[in-house]
């Protein structure tokens, strides 16, 4: 837009307040000059904003010519919320015969007790019994509790991480890899806080063949155990959720920075990258989640972090810190898949959306103009 009356600073040094623009200064170690940066910055409050700006919003009649263009009119801090939600949800349903697969061999020693059975069962095993005992629709037993869970998961997470974001900004108001990855672990911790007692439940609900919805597990875990069970192994998921999410983020910049430029914004290598970060960190930190089911189980004998790896280990060895690992790991490329295809798929449907809409209203403006 023409502003007649902005008047740009010029290279005259007393021309303007000092306190106002940034100066620059050229010129030889025995000779300087200062000069003004030719820079001018105009403010508009919201109404002016919204009057100068009124006259070109898309009618309804373009929007519905265009209607790629009402995406736009969505903010883009909750279209991005809404496609994680999606995304979430569709990953979890895709990947959850593999997680209560998982979920099956992480506890299958305890609920068997350490003399009444064997103390491993295989990948093989567990797929077998889910679909002997309980069919097809076992291996999606619990998930609903999941899907529910993901939805207020990722709402306060995305709020926590942008809270946190601020809090770790330098004074230059930058925010460098070490206070990013400090950000997203302490909105991890605080999201996980926050919705723990779904997860619980959902264990529940997947290991327990005497139960059949989240309610009757709720009141029986009320009735029998009081509310401080919804938050029990509370402590190994925070301080597993941590080194995770550090582990995640610092593998996948370093990898994807190690790429060649030309490879580093395509989808494939996205994809790629954030597998190997995934992988490497839940390989590092699984043993910490095996010890979070454990303590969830209902007659669990350990209380804290500390009485569960040894009564782990002695029971079932090292190999029992890994109990479910595969299915885990299998997991992970669809899961990882469908969610940044999601994310990279609605992120370019913005950017067209957001092209189309300033399109119109340029048109608009020089319609009105001529």
């Amino acid at each position: 837009m023409d502003i007649p009356a902005l008047e740009l600073s010029n290279t005259s040094i007393q021309s303007y307040p000092s306190q106002q623009w940034k100066n620059k200064f050229v010129g030889s170690a025995s000779f300087s000059k200062e000069i003004g940066c030719n820079f001018g910055c105009i403010s508009l409050s919201e109404n002016l904003d919204e009057k100068a700006f009124k006259g070109f919003n898309p009618t309804t009649t373009q929007l519905l010519k265009h209607p790629l263009a009402m995406v736009a009119l969505v903010p883009r801090e909750a279209a991005l919320f809404a496609a994680g939600a999606i995304a979430g949800a569709a990953a979890k349903s895709v990947t959850a015969p593999l997680d209560r697969i998982k979920l099956l061999m992480q506890t299958h020693g305890l609920r068997a007790g350490q003399e009444a059975a064997k103390k491993g069962i295989g990948f093989i095993e567990a797929f077998a019994l889910i679909g002997k005992e309980e069919g097809i629709k076992g291996y999606w037993k619990g998930n609903l509790p999941q899907v529910i869970r993901i939805i207020p998961y990722s709402a306060v997470q995305l709020f926590a991480y942008e809270t946190y974001k601020k809090l770790f900004q330098g004074k230059d108001g930058e925010l460098s890899v070490i206070g990013r990855l400090a950000a997203g672990a302490c909105a991890g911790m605080t999201s996980t806080f926050v919705t723990y007692p779904l997860d619980v439940l959902r264990l529940r609900l997947a290991v327990d063949p005497g139960y059949k919805t989240m309610s009757e597990v709720a009141l029986n875990m009320l009735k029998e155990e009081g509310f401080a069970s919804f938050y029990n192994g509370l402590g190994p998921s925070l301080i597993g959720i941590a080194p995770y999410i550090a582990v995640n983020f610092c593998v996948f910049d370093l990898v994807k920075k190690a790429l060649p430029e030309k490879y580093q914004k395509r989808t494939e290598a996205t994809l790629a990258t954030g597998l190997i970060s995934a992988t490497i960190a839940t390989l590092l930190c699984y043993p910490l989640d095996t010890v979070r089911r454990q303590m969830q189980m209902k007659g669990t004998p350990y209380m804290t972090i500390f009485d569960a790896f040894p009564g782990i280990v002695a029971r079932d060895g090292v190999v029992g810190l890994y109990r479910g690992f595969v299915p885990n790991a299998l997991k992970t490329l669809p899961n990882s898949s469908i969610r940044l295809t999601t994310f990279d798929t609605v992120k370019r449907l913005l950017a067209r959306s957001e092209e189309e809409f300033q399109k119109i209203m340029e048109e608009n403006r020089r319609q009105k103009a001529e």
